[in-house]
């Protein structure tokens, strides 16, 4: 996981670092106006009952920036493979007898995996311009996911869990205007769900319509 990040952002590091040399000739009026933009997410989650599983999903993003300092946005992120993660758990906790013996004291173990059917949420986002091109931003808001696991268990039964999720989840980015009407932004989210807790870690191409 550590690796991924790293490359995802110092991909969205070296692309904001890209013409910054000219940095100085670029002017820009005041942003406003409505924004859309699509791009990768790399998440993590950290199942109650169980593991951490890392998922990959192909997000879509719109917003409307009302000043130069903030927007609202929504975004959907659909799930396009399945994390694996190793599921240890009480069966008292999952009031579960894995093995019929009559009694609930033992541990349930085996591979499960993860998978997330969608992942929507609602943000207000402070904006700092730090130059005409470059800005970091904090959002915070609401997200709904529905979510999915299977576990193959050591006595042979397979568990599934998961179902619909929500929490608050609050995050930062940065962002850097390729041109006028186009930026790349690179995002950390985290998701505070009752069930699991995930981390996102993203690259989004965005166009501003206000330009």
């Amino acid at each position: 996981m550590t690796r991924i990040k790293t490359l995802l952002f110092a991909g969205a590091a070296a692309m904001i670092t890209a013409g910054a040399a000219s940095a100085q000739n670029y002017e820009t009026e005041e942003t406003t106006g409505p924004y859309l933009s699509g791009g990768y997410n790399y998440l993590d989650f950290d199942e109650e009952l169980g593991g951490n599983a890392d998922v990959s999903a192909l997000t879509a993003r719109a917003g409307w920036q009302f000043s130069r300092y903030f927007a609202i946005e929504s975004d959907i992120s659909f799930g396009i493979d399945d994390g694996d993660f190793d599921f240890n758990a009480d069966e008292d906790d999952l009031d579960f007898d894995d093995n019929d013996d009559g009694f609930f004291d033992d541990v349930i173990a085996g591979p499960g995996d993860l998978g997330l059917d969608y992942l929507v949420g609602g943000y207000g986002r402070a904006i700092l311009p730090l130059t005409d091109r470059f800005d970091v931003s904090a959002r915070a808001g609401y997200a709904f996911a529905e979510i999915d696991s299977t576990v193959q268990t050591l006595g042979g039964n397979e568990l599934t869990f998961g179902g619909s999720d929500d929490g608050l989840a609050v995050g930062a980015s940065a962002g850097y205007d390729l041109t006028e009407a186009l930026a790349i932004r690179a995002d950390y989210t985290h998701y505070d769900f009752s069930d699991a807790n995930a981390e996102s870690f993203g690259i989004n191409l965005e166009y501003k319509f206000g330009q």
